[in-house]
């Protein structure tokens, strides 16, 4: 990887790219991203111009602009979002170099975005008020009466988004859109992110959220007491999906270079291990490990559903059923 960058840095330097400036669209939280677009930029020189967002936004809004959008780089916090945007054609092929130090089972088929970082979705919970025997064995339990009122969600979040595709995608229409209707029945209460739900549980306004899991580990690091516990559904159930954060270039940047630059750097041992040990998520390159704190690689993979993540690319569709259901 250091190789790949100092190659690039070459080709920068020769093609006057660095008085460039880059503009990203960015689909994850400003303190998640911005330290690591910071770093980018004090090292290479390069001008970031950020746009944040929401994940579904941000991809609904490149495919409206096409190849007039300003937009040199998306960077979205789950797979979904860039499969589908790769389907209007938006986005550009990237060199197959970049992938060498990927986890090969990550990287996407026909190279027109590239994971950068893994994380679970897990069941949040209070660590007071929930006695280990109330704990769900599928997330497709949570309509049951016995926690009625007792549930958080975030329909707007991208990553709750992408959950829904995948749950449409291996357990088909139908049980979707019921779980969803279930759930409103039985008084999920929705907020607007995922820290907002942990927040609620703590605060007792509910009792459970489905959150991803490098969130309460962040907290945790801060407040060691707070009073939220997490914890996987049975093995292999949908609850526990296995996403990817990722990014794809637009073939419409003039900043092909440059942007293909941040995609690189985003994959060197310095960003993973900010990735890992300041954000607990999952490092997607093989030459850095978990932080300690997070399960193990070997429990982690156990704990997923078989998904292809290629498969969950059907954003609108899953748009559409929130708003027929009335959670858009």
């Amino acid at each position: 990887m250091k190789k790949l960058l100092l190659l690039l840095t070459a080709l920068l330097t020769l093609s006057g790219a660095f008085a460039q400036t880059l503009t990203l669209y960015v689909g994850r939280g400003e303190a998640l991203a911005g330290p690591i677009i910071e770093r980018f930029e004090a090292e290479t020189g390069i001008d970031v111009q950020v746009r944040y967002g929401s994940t579904a936004e941000l991809a609904v809004l490149i495919t409206e602009e096409g190849a007039a959008s300003p937009a040199d780089v998306y960077w979205a916090q789950d797979a979904g979002a860039l499969g589908a945007l790769a389907k209007t054609g938006l986005l550009a092929t990237l060199p197959q170099e970049l992938a060498a130090g990927v986890q090969a089972k990550q990287v996407h088929a026909s190279m027109e975005w590239m994971p950068v970082s893994a994380r679970n979705r897990v069941l949040a919970y209070s660590s007071t008020r929930v006695s280990a025997d109330e704990l769900p064995a599928s997330v497709l339990d949570l309509t049951d009466a016995r926690y009625r009122g007792r549930v958080a969600w975030a329909p707007t979040n991208g990553s709750f988004q992408s959950f829904v595709t995948a749950l449409r995608t291996t357990h088909g229409e139908e049980v979707a859109e019921a779980w969803l209707r279930g759930m409103m029945a039985n008084g999920a209460k929705s907020y607007p992110n995922n820290a907002s739900q942990l927040d609620a549980i703590a605060a007792g306004e509910v009792d459970f959220g489905l959150v991803n899991n490098y969130y309460l580990l962040r907290r945790l690091a801060e407040e060691p007491g707070f009073p939220v516990a997490q914890t996987f559904f049975a093995d292999g159930d949908i609850g526990n999906l296995a996403n990817v954060t990722g990014v794809g270039v637009l073939k419409s940047s003039d900043a092909q270079e440059a942007a293909q630059r941040f995609v690189a750097f985003l994959l060197t041992d310095e960003a993973q291990r900010f990735f890992t040990e300041d954000n607990y998520e999952y490092p997607i390159t093989t030459s850095v490990e978990p932080a300690p704190g997070l399960v193990s690689n070997a429990e982690a993979a156990a704990a997923a559903p078989e998904v292809d993540l290629g498969s969950i690319d059907d954003l609108e569709g899953t748009l559409e059923l929130l708003r027929e259901v009335g959670l858009l």
